[in-house]
């Protein structure tokens, strides 16, 4: 497909200091002096940071594209709930129609209008997800909904000057920091040294001393994170599982619309699934069915895929479409570290 090949150049493009890259650097100057001036503004006090009632925990990343957010914020969403507190999470509601007013998401409410990422957030966390470019104004109508949240997670935000925050962590996954670069002749959103001012860096499938560009900087508690991957349910059916060994004597179709498709891709072939491949460009929209000239007896697809795919009619009645969770895990050290962090600065702001 087109968006996806297009996606897939860009990609490679951001990981090489190319002679395409290198054309591109006079807009990234561009980019790290407009970047360069928001900091001076908020330093000057032109750009406030606003107060909330309650923490907030910023979970974000320096580079474009997906990284695995998502289900970080589950698992913290999940461990706050554990430790006794009541966690509520703001987002962008990026490739919703939603986001540019606002809106509180829940888990009836169409990807198209909410976003895929915060639909999928209200539907595991069973409570309304609000989004909107403005990540403040999200967090007051979310406290307005519900007055017993006590702790917000935004998903993303680390560029919003504006929201104010007790935590920050950043996720990283295998592609790291590309070459090094500011968009566009790279992929980083802010310069590189930003990791040094973060209260903790997440790992995805790797290790910090994986990512070459991070080292020689003084990085904050680094923590290593996998994506474990759960039974298959069918689309059309939720209630019927299968374990994932059961596909691997099929044809199956693998499609993928996240951040990096052939790190699904992979963790498939190590359950032994052997597979053709479909990736899809970040937010892919399902507008048309892309699958509609595939034969493969079964098709897997990711949950972020499943709550756009729901809303095409071809796509929801198709018994090929099975989805594939996927969990975080931490090291049990690890989560014990962070979850210690995080409860050092909540109970004392």
């Amino acid at each position: 497909m087109a968006a996806s090949s297009l996606h897939a150049r860009i990609n490679n493009l951001w990981q090489r200091r190319g002679f395409a890259a290198i054309l591109l650097t006079p807009i990234s100057l561009v980019f790290f002096l407009l970047w360069l001036g928001r900091q001076c503004l908020r330093r000057c006090g032109v750009l406030r940071t606003e107060t909330l009632p309650v923490p907030v925990i910023v979970v974000g990343n320096l580079v474009a594209g997906g990284s695995g957010k998502t289900p970080l914020v589950l698992w913290l969403f999940d461990a706050l709930r554990a430790a006794g507190w009541q966690p509520g999470i703001i987002a962008r509601g990026y490739g919703g129609s939603g986001s540019r007013d606002g809106l509180l998401v829940d888990a009836q409410t169409p990807a198209a209008q909410g976003g895929d990422e915060p639909c999928l957030l209200a539907q595991h966390t069973s409570q309304p997800v609000s989004i909107g470019r403005d990540r403040v104004q999200a967090a007051r109508r979310l406290l307005q909904h519900l007055p017993q949240c006590d702790v917000l997670i935004s998903d993303d935000g680390l560029q919003h000057l504006r929201l104010p925050r007790q935590f920050e962590i950043a996720v990283f996954d295998t592609r790291g920091a590309g070459n090094g670069w500011l968009l566009p002749a790279g992929p980083l959103r802010e310069p590189l040294r930003r990791v040094q001012q973060l209260d903790a860096l997440v790992c995805n499938g790797c290790d910090s001393d994986d990512i070459a560009s991070l080292r020689g900087l003084s990085l904050p508690p680094q923590l290593r994170m996998e994506l474990r991957m759960q039974d298959a349910w069918q689309l059309i059916d939720p209630s019927r599982h299968r374990p994932l060994s059961s596909f691997a004597d099929q044809q199956v179709l693998a499609a993928a619309g996240i951040g990096d498709p052939s790190r699904f891709f992979a963790m498939l072939a190590a359950q032994g699934v052997q597979c053709a491949t479909l990736p899809l460009p970040d937010h892919y929209a399902y507008v048309d069915n892309p699958f509609a000239d595939h034969t493969e007896e079964i098709i897997l697809i990711t949950e972020k895929d499943a709550v756009k795919c729901r809303a095409g009619h071809t796509m929801a009645h198709d018994a090929r479409i099975w989805v594939v969770p996927v969990r975080a895990e931490l090291h049990a050290a690890k989560q014990l570290s962070l979850i210690s962090m995080l409860m050092k600065k909540l109970n004392s702001d």
